[in-house]
């Protein structure tokens, strides 16, 4: 079994607000990972460990998750979020990074980079939420999310967190019955309402780093006219799919989300031992 990458937790106080994250690695280019609306950074140590066999990754929790600053007058919205990024790089001399964001993280990256701040030098947006105004809504429900997080603040058990993941490992439930409760409702509720009322494509012609676009298969987010779409607004984006994985790809298809990487981050993500 391979020795843990994990190396600290911590914080640091970047645009005015306290934000933790994890360390994985600690050696080779800078990754930062940013995840999803219900995703606290503890929850993507799995992903982490391996990235930081080749990367020194870092892995935020977003303002109003897991142990990053939240109350009820923080800004929770998406111009507010990809400033965090950004003086997070700064707050911790980042000179060079890479951004691999999921879902809300994916649009936080957008945003970002729109805004072509030092340092990003390239951009993976994992099945990113393509609604926006006058667009087709996004295909989970603001109640999955809510009544989820309710029932983790009073304390749920992984047979119930079943309930609401039902393909996921009891590891996986596990971790998400643990932190799901620090993710506050609020925050939730502004970035649900932000995937149909912020408009990230009109974003994308004016991002400048080297993207990729990771499409889940059976995620039923991306449909093939959206791909088209995103491709035309940013031509020289780069398409990898992962087709026998959903919405959450790494928990559906672990291996297959690693190898849609390829070698674009600089180093393919191969498991332990492989050649």
């Amino acid at each position: 079994m391979a020795a843990t990458t994990f190396l600290h937790g911590a914080n640091v106080r970047a645009n005015g607000i306290r934000q933790h994250y994890l360390r994985y690695g600690g050696k080779g280019p800078v990754v930062v990972i940013v995840p999803g609306i219900t995703s606290p950074a503890a929850t993507w140590g799995f992903v982490a460990e391996r990235f930081g066999q080749h990367f020194d990754t870092y892995v935020l929790d977003v303002r109003g998750r897991g142990l990053s600053e939240a109350s009820d007058a923080l800004d929770y919205g998406l111009d507010a979020c990809a400033a965090d990024v950004a003086a997070f790089a700064e707050a911790l001399a980042l000179p060079d990074y890479q951004l691999v964001g999921h879902s809300m993280g994916a649009r936080i990256g957008i945003r970002l980079a729109r805004q072509n701040p030092q340092g990003l030098r390239k951009l993976v947006l994992v099945d990113p939420p393509v609604s926006g105004p006058g667009r087709r809504r996004y295909p989970s429900q603001l109640p999955w999310y809510v009544d989820s997080i309710r029932l983790a603040r009073r304390g749920i058990t992984i047979e119930r967190m079943r309930e609401f993941c039902p393909t996921w490992t009891p590891e996986q439930l596990r971790l998400r019955a643990e932190w799901l409760h620090t993710c506050d409702e609020r925050a939730i509720v502004t970035t649900f309402d932000g995937f149909h009322q912020d408009d990230i494509h009109a974003d994308l012609p004016h991002v400048k780093v080297p993207t990729l676009l990771m499409v889940a298969g059976r995620g039923g987010v991306i449909q093939p006219e959206d791909r088209e779409e995103l491709s035309r607004l940013l031509p020289a984006l780069q398409v990898a799919d992962v087709p026998n994985a959903g919405h959450m790809i790494p928990w559906d298809d672990e291996e297959g989300f690693y190898q849609a990487f390829g070698g674009f981050l600089g180093h393919a993500l191969t498991p332990p031992g492989a050649a």
